[in-house]
């Protein structure tokens, strides 16, 4: 084994025709059937749980906040239960990816996590409303998750619809709608707007600190390094602000070592604007975990995914879905960062990412590791998520750089991006519609999703040159 750190540091691709570090060969590495056993499965897999781990819990995180009984608020302990379930749940969909039973499950080494995608449409629902509101937003992801699993079915008959420029737009929309939250929280979080405290430099130099460590990591650092990179800038912003006496761990004491999920936590309650929603985002969710897939096949296989994986794969990531929303847990989706660190160490097991699962769900049952996260100044968990959002937009050029850049393209792109950005940052031009219209068109993720994938199938194809930018 005392080639394991190197694999870790290194995290080179399987060399063609060599064996892997002398551990595995080649085909063995591409097998997601292939188990390399405990001492090479616990590393790389505590790795992907890493790789994940901020992003994961990032979303419970902001939308408790949106919702008033986040970060500042006197009782913390319902933001620790959507903290744990995060993790609890994360960990449980990953099995059924991985393990799968009957239709569900790729049977590949993917992933699942709280997802980011939901989140524009989340946040106006819960918006002000305290704990009562949790129970529409996740009986409508119930509702979503469903439609979701209904969806696998027909996910391939449905591709056509969703070229990269639209996928594309879609995931830069989430990025962009997001980005306000990182600055906000960066500044001291929306508690402290209008106040003397906010956007203070004590604020922003937490905030820069975990943001120049997580670019330094990922820029100079290899392995497990660059890999966990904003995990790494958090603890350097987290043991920064202990130096400036801005720490409390009262949440930790109080709180005991195990936590046992309760079904329908928040309660039951329908909302038409919220499930159709959810139901709409599952779309979206649904071509993210297709893309996913497809790239966990040719960057780790070589092959193209089989019509049974994409199936499997969008069905696990509904039922995933509606679990933990029966629980009190968001919406879950395959991760992509994962998809990159299967391409980096070439390794294709299922089995290991099964052992990081494990490890999620043993997490997710200890409340502790919960209320540590909650007493990281909110200030530090923005200049982590300024990173991530960020990388959401960058990922959506990439996406868009694939698209051929025509007239007719430009204009669906620009007045899509227009409208939904438009009505985003102006939600008072909506408040003659119903509350339904004014949630869905507000999100700003759904109408720039609705009117490119409308224009695009009406608007007839040109054969125009392709426009320089």
């Amino acid at each position: 084994m005392s080639s394991m750190p190197q694999l870790l540091e290194d995290g080179g691709p399987v060399p063609s025709g060599s064996s892997y570090r002398g551990v595995m060969s080649p085909e063995q590495a591409r097998d997601p059937d292939y188990f390399p056993g405990m001492a090479m499965a616990i590393p790389l897999g505590i790795q992907h749980v890493l790789a994940m781990f901020v992003s994961n819990l990032a979303p419970a995180i902001i939308v408790a906040g949106a919702a008033g009984f986040g970060y500042g608020s006197p009782d913390p302990s319902e933001m620790i239960y959507m903290i744990q379930m995060s993790m609890l749940f994360a960990g449980v969909a990953t099995l059924f990816q991985t393990i799968g039973a009957g239709p569900m499950g790729a049977r590949l080494p993917i992933v699942q996590g709280t997802s980011f995608a939901f989140l524009p449409v989340m946040i106006p629902i819960v918006a002000g409303q305290g704990v009562a509101a949790m129970a529409a937003l996740t009986t409508a992801a119930i509702f979503g998750g469903l439609f979701h699993m209904v969806l696998s079915f027909f996910v391939g008959r449905i591709r056509f619809a969703l070229p990269p420029m639209v996928t594309g737009l879609v995931v830069l929309m989430i990025g962009l709608s997001l980005m306000r939250v990182g600055v906000q929280y960066a500044a001291g979080g929306v508690p402290a707007v209008g106040t003397d405290s906010y956007g203070a430099a004590g604020s922003w130099l937490l905030a820069g600190t975990v943001a120049a460590t997580t670019l330094a990591l990922s820029f100079f650092a290899r392995g497990i390094w660059s890999t966990a990179s904003v995990l790494i800038g958090l603890c350097v912003g987290y043991a920064v602000a202990a130096m400036m006496g801005r720490i409390s761990l009262e949440p930790v004491e109080t709180v005991g070592w195990f936590m046992v999920p309760s079904p329908f936590h928040f309660g039951f309650a329908l909302s038409a604007s919220a499930i159709l929603g959810f139901c709409l985002m599952g779309v979206v969710s649904a071509i993210e975990t297709v893309g996913d897939v497809s790239g966990i096949c040719e960057g780790g296989a070589g092959r193209e995914a089989t019509d049974r994986e994409l199936s499997g794969a969008t069905f696990a990531d509904g039922f995933g879905t509606a679990i933990a929303a029966v629980f009190g847990a968001l919406p879950n989706t395959s991760f992509s960062q994962n998809v990159g660190l299967i391409a980096i160490t070439g390794v294709m097991s299922r089995h290991i990412v099964t052992v990081g699962a494990v490890f999620l769900i043993l997490c997710g049952l200890v409340p502790k590791i919960g209320a540590v996260v909650t007493t990281i100044p909110i200030e530090v968990l923005g200049g982590g998520v300024i990173v991530m959002f960020g990388m959401v937009a960058s990922a959506a050029l990439s996406m868009l750089s694939s698209v051929e850049w025509t007239q007719r393209n430009m204009l669906i792109f620009g007045v899509s991006l227009s409208l939904a950005l438009g009505l985003q940052l102006e939600p008072e031009s909506l408040k003659h519609l119903p509350e339904t219209l004014r949630v869905l068109l507000g999100s700003g993720v759904l109408p720039a999703a609705a009117l490119a994938v409308v224009l695009n199938l009406v608007v007839p194809g040109r054969t125009e040159e392709r426009v320089s930018a």
